[in-house]
């Protein structure tokens, strides 16, 4: 008889502190097929995923091309296995020299092969993230990304190349997190406030993405949409992108501009932002500004850096300095990833959103730049 499986049975079958200090060292997605394996694992299970509210990412950059249309789809394929949370929202943002979909299509890039051989990026999404995951996707210019698993890595400024990131969050509780998309066809008071960005006192940030904002119209249109969100309480922050890919969008014409994003609420959510504006040129001005968003006191937990910056700036406006704005911050912020892009436009301003109070109240106008970059804190609680 054998005594000792016996006893490793029946404790893996009775007692559920060892069977869920074990499962949580599995990651989520293996984690999920063992909960089918009795109803003591399946409870066991749920109490783990309910213990996983840290946001996670997974980013990639090289000189390479995927068969699959780009890099960061590769990484996500692999690595998506190894992760310990369940994402219920994904951001995901990629270079738009290297992405390809059977929309895209821009006047001002180089000539591809011919669109209908690519495989359509956001259908892949859907086969490689669970069925509930919320994305929001932009192709932009340039891209800032912290490595895979290291928040302390020193972030890194691909203004050419291949490079992506996805932003990962699971359930957490007390942060409400909704994805929005806008068109002319769909913005409206009833859909801004459907997607929590007006008459929600509990609307904290922001991230909004414009795409073809050179069009007709796209201006008029982005004011619209800023106007009513610059008398809220809420930190605001994105820019102008190339492309957006996700949500999915069947009300626009192909060319068609519009706004994609996210509206963070909640209790625990906290932001922070300063700007850095044309006569911040040099890695010790760029040092000095990011002092004034440390003085925000933002929880280092939990917390995510973005950084949305002007084409026109990176090494180009640091004289062949590359990384200098990336560098700054993470001197400033030791532990906190860094994400974001070169775009061709900056939403955002100075601004605190913190403990149930704003500091600094911006109109509409003062909200849109140039040659800037905006650089924010967000804590998830």
């Amino acid at each position: 008889m054998d005594v000792n499986g016996e006893v490793r049975s029946y404790v893996l079958s009775n007692v559920a502190e060892v069977v869920e200090r074990i499962l949580s060292f599995v990651p989520t997605k293996s984690l999920l097929r063992m909960s089918s394996v009795c109803r003591l694992w399946r409870n066991c299970a749920q109490r783990v995923l309910r213990t996983q509210q840290q946001l996670t990412w997974l980013s990639s950059s090289g000189s390479y091309r995927y068969h699959d249309g780009h890099l960061l789809l590769q990484t996500l394929s692999e690595e998506l296995e190894n992760i310990y949370l369940l994402p219920r929202t994904a951001l995901l943002m990629v270079d738009s020299e290297n992405f390809t979909s059977p929309e895209c299509c821009y006047q001002q890039k180089k000539a591809r092969r011919n669109n209908s051989e690519d495989p359509d990026f956001s259908e892949l999404l859907k086969v490689l993230l669970p069925n509930n995951c919320e994305t929001v996707g932009v192709a932009t210019p340039g891209i800032i990304l912290t490595p895979t698993g290291f928040p302390g890595a020193p972030p890194e400024e691909h203004e050419d190349g291949q490079a992506g990131f996805a932003l990962l969050l699971p359930h957490i509780e007390g942060l409400r997190v909704r994805p929005f998309h806008f068109c002319k066809h769909t913005l409206n008071n009833r859909a801004l406030e459907h997607a929590g960005l007006v008459g929600n006192p509990d609307l904290k940030v922001v991230l909004l993405f414009g795409y073809m904002a050179f069009k007709s119209g796209a201006s008029r249109f982005l004011n619209q949409l800023l106007e009513p969100l610059s008398h809220t309480n809420a930190l605001i922050a994105g820019g102008h992108v190339e492309k957006a890919f996700c949500p999915h969008r069947e009300c626009c014409s192909a060319g068609a501009y519009g706004v994609v994003g996210l509206a963070l609420s909640g209790s625990g959510v906290q932001g922070a932002s300063v700007l850095l504006e044309q006569e911040v040129s040099s890695a010790a001005a760029a040092e000095a500004t990011l002092q004034r968003l440390k003085a925000a006191n933002i929880p280092e937990r939990n917390t995510v850096g973005l950084m949305f910056a002007c084409v026109g700036r990176g090494h180009n406006y640091y004289s062949n300095q590359r990384n200098v704005e990336a560098a700054a911050f993470r001197k400033v912020f030791p532990n906190i990833p860094l994400f974001g892009f070169f775009g061709n436009g900056e939403i955002g301003c100075d601004r605190i959103v913190k403990d149930n109070y704003t500091l600094s109240h911006t109109d509409t106008d003062g909200l849109q730049h140039g040659y800037t970059t905006v650089m924010s804190l967000v804590h998830l609680g």
